[in-house]
């Protein structure tokens, strides 16, 4: 696919702009408390309605989780805590945290594992979550998804746990009330995702994918990222990218990969990646700008 530089930025022709805007409306960005504390208003940011997670890193006191659901959630926005099952010490602290959520108006969790090693208590995945019964009045429960496989769920590098995982995320959603979808880790090819979300449909796992996709940053900053996250083959892009003197000094924009998936989707309707899940590892406000610049009308902020 081809690309042409102005002012020293990735940008999509016009043909591909018109398949980016459809395929990034009703995108979805991450946030964490101390990030979210640097953004003045978010309107000035993000489109109407856009879900924002808030990420719940281990030590963030859930006091600090819930006042920024709760002022993200009063600018207009979905918002979408992370539930990670390890760092959660037993069901009555599961409850009073969804509890405290609902409280200020949030109805949507992400439910996933979490980084740490070892669990604090009596849950270790999200399927643990799902099954606990305590998201009773939540109209959405994502779960997480590795398009090129977790060594911390597969330590022998194949994805048979992972899939494993999925199919039995699938089968909840079908019998639960909830909206489910499979939020996925950053990755910077398309042709490995194109194949896994194909093989998801092929192996009758319904799951809507929402795609992650790293916002603009720094080079450096994505290799640190990506290799601490264990994304896998598509690390490649960036490590090909660091050879190339043209390119090391220059931000990375996502603009290559989105127009791929984007293009992928225009021709294949029924592809299974419902939404697109911006990591803004360069910073929210300039993960914010790249979609206004590339999104059409789909990345005008809310009150532009």
């Amino acid at each position: 696919m081809s690309f042409f530089r102005k002012d020293t930025k990735e940008s999509a022709t016009g043909a591909q702009a018109a398949e980016m805007e459809a395929f990034l409306k009703g995108y979805s960005i991450e946030v964490m408390p101390r990030t979210a504390e640097k953004v003045e208003d978010f309107r000035a940011l993000l489109p109407k309605g856009t879900r924002v997670y808030i990420a719940h890193i281990d030590g963030t006191p859930i006091e600090d989780m819930v006042a920024t659901a709760k002022r993200i959630g009063a600018e207009g926005f979905d918002v979408m805590p992370h539930f990670p099952a390890r760092i959660i010490k037993d069901k009555a602290t599961l409850v009073d945290w969804v509890g405290r959520y609902k409280d200020v108006g949030v109805n949507q969790g992400l439910l996933l594992a979490g980084g740490v090693a070892t669990p604090v208590g009596n849950y270790a995945t999200s399927m643990q979550l799902l099954e606990s019964g305590a998201f009773a009045g939540f109209e959405r429960l994502n779960v997480a998804g590795h398009p090129e496989g977790n060594k911390d769920i597969d330590p022998d590098g194949s994805d048979k746990m992972v899939m494993e995982a999925a199919r039995w995320k699938s089968a909840f959603a079908e019998r639960s009330d909830a909206k489910i979808a499979m939020a996925t880790q950053f990755c910077f090819e398309a042709a490995p995702v194109i194949a896994w979300v194909d093989r998801l449909a092929a192996e009758g796992i319904k799951l809507p994918v929402h795609i992650g996709v790293a916002g603009p940053a720094k080079l450096q900053t994505l290799i640190k990222f990506a290799i601490s996250c264990g994304v896998g083959a598509s690390l490649r892009v960036l490590q090909k990218r660091a050879m190339d003197v043209t390119k090391l000094l220059l931000p990375y924009e996502p603009t290559e990969f989105v127009a791929d998936l984007a293009a992928h989707k225009a021709k294949n309707p029924g592809f299974g990646i419902e939404q697109v899940h911006f990591f803004p590892l360069g910073g929210i406000k300039t993960n914010a700008q790249w979609v206004t610049d590339n999104g059409g009308a789909s990345g005008v902020p809310a009150n532009a």
